[in-house]
């Protein structure tokens, strides 16, 4: 399904048929490139546009952009620890930058920007009631490019994007934990066979071992698949990729 973009966005119908079109395709993934697809076809002063989400550790990632140049300026704000899209995501609020090469709450990354040809820049919070995902980035080439109308056009769009992205983090939530759940007793048939133990006593091993290997119980029973035994397994790279992940 796409959404035809050229309608009047004032209508109710506009933003009916947007929602339908984001919610879609269900899964995390997929509906984020098509949220920072959409953003730059109905915010019409758009030209570019990722998407910042909020990882464990206070850690900040690019999940999905409309170009290279998005994933360069998000990058920089990162690597700088400064700019609207932090702001947005830790402040919860939005953000404007009407000219990058002269705003003086970020001083470093703002020139930066406007060496990559990005003049305006517009950020926005994405959060639900439970919790906050992270921040819709907008960018245009020319400065002062975000009226009034572009602003409140893309603060609906992001709340669209966020009850889209929110139900899809819902249904890739629940197909991990049925995943996740068909690993462990894979990896249990395993132990129970290979150690003759019962059924409650191969999932105590493998949670006393995922807990003192700090690594998760799905990558521990993966490996344990992966090699059909638990006992001389490379421990470290199962945490290294168990914390990545």
């Amino acid at each position: 399904m796409v959404v035809c973009v050229d309608t009047d966005p004032n209508e109710a119908a506009f933003f009916a048929r947007l929602s339908t079109d984001l919610l879609e395709l269900h899964e995390e993934e997929p509906t984020l490139q098509r949220v920072v697809d959409r953003a730059v076809e109905v915010v019409g002063a758009c030209d570019w546009c990722g998407i910042s989400l909020r990882k464990r550790r206070n850690k900040v990632e690019t999940a999905a952009a409309s170009s290279e140049v998005a994933q360069r300026c998000d990058q920089l704000q990162y690597d700088l620890g400064e700019g609207p899209c932090l702001e947005a995501i830790w402040d919860n609020d939005w953000y404007a930058t009407h000219d990058t090469s002269t705003d003086t709450r970020w001083p470093r990354w703002g020139p930066k920007v406007a060496g990559q040809g990005v003049g305006s820049v517009l950020s926005i919070q994405l959060a639900t009631e439970m919790e906050t995902l992270g921040a819709l980035n907008l960018y245009a080439g020319p400065v002062h490019a975000f009226t009034l109308d572009d602003i409140d056009l893309a603060l609906i769009f992001a709340a669209h994007a966020t009850n889209a992205l929110s139900a899809a983090r819902l249904v890739t939530g629940l197909q991990t934990a049925v995943q996740s759940r068909h690993l462990i007793g894979v990896a249990q048939g395993i132990l129970m066979n290979r150690y003759e133990l019962t059924l409650e006593q191969s999932f105590e091993v493998l949670r006393r071992f995922s807990s003192q290997a700090n690594v998760k119980l799905r990558d521990l029973a993966a490996a344990v698949i992966e090699h059909r035994r638990l006992t001389d397994l490379d421990l470290e790279a199962v945490r290294r990729s168990s914390q990545e992940g």
